[in-house]
C-alpha cells in the first residue's frame, strides 16, 4: 500500500488495482454546480472508472447531479476510488483540481 501527500491532499492507497484517496473539500462553496461540472470534465479525460463517496453514498464521478447530491460542503471530505488504465493519473488530476479549490480562489 503506497501513500503520498500531493497538493495538500490526503494519502493515496492502492489496493487490488484500485486507487483510493480521501480529499478534503476546502473551497468556500463546496461541491456546487460549477465545481461539479469542472470535476466531471476532468474525470472525462481519463480511461478509468471513478467513484466518489461521502457519508455512505457513492456516485459516478461523471455525474454532475450525483456529485451535487453528496452535499459535500467546505470542511467535509470525499473519497475517490478509481480503477482502470488511467486510475492513478485520474486521481492525481482530480486531487489537484480539488486542492486548487476548483479554480475559484477561495
Amino acid at each position: 500500500m503506497g501513500q503520498g501527500d500531493i497538493g495538500g491532499s490526503a494519502a493515496t492507497a492502492s489496493t487490488a488495482g484500485a486507487v483510493v484517496r480521501e480529499l478534503p473539500i476546502i473551497n468556500k462553496r463546496g461541491l456546487h454546480a460549477r465545481a461539479s461540472a469542472k470535476f466531471v470534465s476532468c474525470a472525462d479525460r481519463f480511461d478509468a472508472t471513478i467513484k466518489v463517496s461521502r457519508a455512505g453514498e457513492t456516485v459516478d464521478a461523471r455525474s454532475i447531479m450525483g456529485l451535487m447530491m453528496l452535499a459535500a460542503g467546505i470542511g467535509t471530505s470525499v473519497t475517490l476510488t478509481a480503477t482502470g488504465p488511467d486510475a492513478e493519473e485520474a486521481v492525481e488530476a482530480l486531487a489537484a483540481l480539488v486542492a486548487d479549490r476548483f479554480g475559484e480562489g477561495e
